[in-house]
């Protein structure tokens, strides 16, 4: 939902239900990636006064294009234990809830576990979880991780005299001018522009269009944040300073 829509359902909870509400900045759903295949062996090992804990875990991770995850087991000749797979998917899927750069969902990765170790007595289900969990998060931190932002196909309409400072206005929030299609005086630009640059920009088309300009904002696609970006978001995520 816009801004506005937000507005308006929070101006109405406080007037229709006495419900006040705490409003933050709106907050962008990054997610986080990885650019090449990777491999990690990791060993689980506790020791305390009873039985102990033992698992080991061989991860490859890979980029996929055409689901967000994949896990694929290559176990052969029980190196694992069957019964104990399930835990190392487990493992796995908790990782891919948090990223290794800011702690943001991971899409696009293929994980396969190819290989591993068990010891009679002291591996369990929790074991194999932790291992995997582990083995992942160092397989992911040597894969070329990189955060991921949401880009949104803006269609913005406008006079033909508004033409020059909307599209200044789109490029300068790092948008991509795809287009324009005109009816009449009225000219519709086409656009790609990150979502954290449009906050605000109803307020902005306002301004610069005397009223006179309209926009609707779609979903478009995940694309890689740029390397300056991505500092900052990661700075913040760890609690620093940004300017």
């Amino acid at each position: 939902m816009g801004e506005l829509h937000l507005e308006i359902i929070v101006d109405r909870m406080k007037r229709e239900f006495n419900v006040d509400a705490n409003v933050g900045k709106p907050q962008v759903a990054y997610r986080e990636t990885i650019r090449q295949i990777a491999e990690h062996d990791y060993i689980h090992k506790k020791q305390t006064g009873g039985s102990g804990q033992y698992a080991r875990v061989k991860l490859r991770v890979e980029p996929l294009a055409d689901k967000d995850f994949e896990f694929k087991s290559e176990i052969t000749g029980g190196t694992i234990p069957r019964e104990f797979i399930p835990a190392v998917e487990k493992g796995v899927n908790e990782r891919m809830e948090q990223g290794v750069l800011a702690g943001y969902p991971i899409n696009n990765v293929k994980v396969v576990v190819y290989d591993g170790d068990y010891h009679d007595v002291d591996s369990s289900e929790m074991a194999f979880k932790i291992a995997a969990t582990m083995c992942a998060r160092e397989a992911l931190k040597k894969a070329k991780p990189v955060i991921l932002e949401p880009v949104m196909r803006v269609e913005v309409t406008v006079p033909e005299d508004y033409m020059g400072s909307v599209n200044g206005d789109l490029i300068s929030r790092r948008g991509r001018l795809e287009g324009t299609e005109i009816f009449g005086g009225t000219h519709i630009i086409k656009s790609m522009v990150p979502l954290s640059e449009m906050f605000g920009y109803a307020t902005d088309l306002r301004s610069k269009t005397q009223g006179r300009g309209s926009f609707t904002m779609h979903f478009g696609q995940y694309e890689e944040v740029p390397r300056n970006l991505a500092e900052e978001i990661i700075n913040r995520s760890k609690g620093g300073v940004t300017a």
